[in-house]
């Protein structure tokens, strides 16, 4: 017993001189884009706070020439692990993780590429966001032509784009086959800014969708998407938010920004995040590989909120989760333009213009 009681205390005395987990997040961009990347800074606060990690987020601004000085200094200093995200940081990372092998890093919203050498210390975060847009897709065919107020009879909608990407183009297809699943004659205006941080633009560009008939637009586009919250509040028309729940967001900013959001698409970056640390501390995360989440895995989904109770019929919104139910079935199988020839994305766009 004696024996017992000395083990136990030495093991405690050992336990309470274990480091915590140094975790840095490299943003290249910044916090306060009211989405991506205030996502991700929250996974890093839910850490520290339920798992007691020693985090820190690092901003390194929307210059990529800035972006691998940051991480080489940053994989130089005692963290552990090293969190970066989106396809802008794919090439570097592939670079630097190889340099320091002793370290672990995470990837959001891209893969690097196994094939290369190097790279079994990553772990690479992907996003079914096709699947979470097809529920906001078919949301937004319902909403058009329901006579809402704010509506018109046209059954058009619209999406805003940051850029012309894989992974912008993947939110786009999930919402075109969710918006032409409802309604087959469905019109999508697109437009695409060309960039993730000029909200003036993503305004004007969301305006002249409103002015075409539009009455709902769905943002996809970071920083730039918050000149289309801005739209919606002065056209008066819908919108759909995109990674963190934006009603949510903008009601103690601009509670008219938030009264047109009707739901926002939920790319959980905070949750994905969390889930991956927590799988590290236990000893269950496997790197060297991709993991894709989807609406099974909390990966992606639709906010329900007070707003989208209040503002969307009953009906509409059991109808969202029907949908959902069948692709958790199987039943409904979401395109992905990963894969995807150009033609075929190309003839899908052509397939809902005005």
């Amino acid at each position: 017993m004696k024996k017992f009681l000395i083990f136990a205390l030495v093991l405690m005395v050992l336990l309470s001189f274990a480091k915590p987990l140094k975790v840095a997040l490299l943003l290249n961009g910044a916090l306060g884009d009211k989405s991506f990347f205030d996502s991700a800074g929250r996974g890093i606060q839910m850490a520290i706070k339920e798992l007691g990690v020693q985090g820190k987020i690092i901003e390194a601004g929307y210059n990529p020439a800035n972006w691998r000085p940051y991480l080489e200094d940053i994989s130089d200093e005692d963290y552990d692990i090293i969190i970066v995200g989106t396809w802008q940081m794919q090439e570097i990372l592939e670079e630097i993780a190889p340099m320091h092998p002793e370290k672990k890093y995470f990837i959001f919203d891209t893969s690097v590429n196994y094939k290369k050498p190097g790279l079994k210390n990553v772990y690479s975060i992907l996003y079914k966001q096709n699947e979470g847009s097809f529920l906001v897709g078919a949301l937004a065919a319902l909403i058009t032509t329901s006579g809402m107020p704010k509506t018109n009879p046209e059954p058009i909608i619209g999406f805003l784009g940051g850029m012309d990407i894989p992974v912008i183009n993947d939110f786009l297809v999930g919402y075109i086959e969710g918006a032409k699943y409802v309604n087959p004659n469905i019109k999508v205006l697109i437009s695409y800014v060309g960039s993730f941080n000029d909200p003036a633009k993503g305004k004007e560009l969301s305006l002249a969708m409103y002015r075409q008939g539009a009455d709902i637009i769905f943002n996809v586009a970071g920083n730039t998407g918050i000149g289309l919250l801005e739209a919606a509040k002065e056209a008066d028309r819908w919108a759909i938010g995109v990674d963190s729940d934006q009603a949510l967001i903008y009601e103690d900013i601009d509670k008219e920004i938030a009264k047109r959001i009707v739901t926002s698409m939920m790319k959980n970056v905070d949750i994905s995040i969390f889930r991956g640390l927590k799988l590290h501390l236990e000893g269950k995360l496997k790197y060297g590989q991709a993991e894709a989440l989807g609406i099974a895995e909390g990966g992606v989904g639709v906010a329900d909120n007070k707003y989208y109770r209040e503002l969307v019929p009953e009906q509409f919104r059991n109808r969202i989760k029907e949908l959902e139910q069948k692709i958790l079935k199987g039943e409904i199988k979401v395109s992905t333009v990963f894969g995807m020839p150009q033609e075929q994305l190309d003839k899908l766009r052509q397939s809902v213009k005005p």
